[in-house]
């Protein structure tokens, strides 16, 4: 093999074409390896997203002309998704690709603009073994920046602590009406037992697992051990609700991606809040 041949080949090596597909012409996103196709961060995925980063990874500004440029958005967004996920099938993801860049008025993300937080999967020590905990985190906003902050907590071993198990011999539990007039003496035996002490509480109760959790790590009984993985729940796309996982498949599909989507109908985000919360 001459001396051209290889440099040729070498050259084929390091140039990494991406084809994606613009309004059914293909679009050329040149590579310097994975490194510039892969969505590596977070912020870069928003960029993305809107258009605001050229292929070869500089940042655009609204004074710029390629600035959310619909033809860029085209060629970006089909490389966003995780293609290995077959519920994200083909019409799907176009569908929701024209309502991003043809709606009126197209879609953006906003990194400060609220709607979607972390889901940070953690490992903490507690009574002499490892338990996982889920923590929630969004960004709150202060007078100069802004800092995440946790904001829930799933912590799966205090569940059963807050199911009332009301015996056989009895339809209910609860305090007569007339409590006050015994000067609610009657909660001696009420809270006696502690297996169904939350059947006194209010029906609009809900136990706050953050509270516990924070009690917990100031008592000493939790103790942090590591993050195993952390994903991103988007609801500021009206109508659509977005998860956001890293993967690390092997060619060019790789990255921070789109790891669910899901058409929301009104008055549904509450749903899928609670069912991500664990409600």
């Amino acid at each position: 093999m001459n001396l051209k041949t290889c440099f040729l080949l070498l050259c084929a090596f390091c140039w990494v074409y991406a084809s994606v597909y613009a309004q059914g012409n293909v679009v050329m996103v040149p590579a310097e390896g994975y490194m510039i196709t892969q969505t590596k961060q977070v912020n870069q995925f928003f960029r993305r997203f809107n258009g605001e980063e050229t292929p070869a990874g500089q940042r655009l500004y609204p004074t710029d002309r390629q600035f959310r440029d619909p033809n860029l958005r085209r060629g970006y967004l089909p490389e966003m998704f995780d293609l290995q996920n077959p519920s994200l099938n083909d019409p799907f993801r176009r569908r929701f690709m024209n309502y991003v860049v043809e709606g009126h008025p197209p879609a953006f993300l906003d990194f400060h603009g609220g709607k979607w937080f972390a889901e940070v999967q953690t490992r903490f020590l507690w009574q002499g073994r490892e338990e996982t905990l889920i923590l929630f985190m969004e960004l709150e906003e202060e007078t100069i920046g802004s800092k995440w902050v946790i904001s829930q907590a799933y912590f799966p071993p205090f569940d059963p602590l807050f199911q009332a198990t009301p015996s056989e011999d009895a339809p209910g539990l609860f305090l007569h009406p007339l409590s006050h007039e015994l000067d609610f003496m009657n909660l001696a035996k009420a809270l006696k037992n502690r297996e169904q002490v939350s059947a006194y509480a209010a029906d609009s109760f809900k136990p706050d697992h953050l509270s516990l959790v924070l009690y917990e790590i100031r008592k000493g009984n939790l103790t942090f051990v590591t993050v195993n993985n952390v994903k991103f729940h988007i609801f500021q796309l009206p109508g659509w609700y977005m998860e956001l996982k890293q993967f690390n498949y092997d060619g060019t599909n790789r990255g921070w991606l789109i790891s669910q989507l899901t058409e929301v109908p009104p008055g549904q985000e509450s749903t899928i809040r609670n069912f991500i919360y664990r409600r």
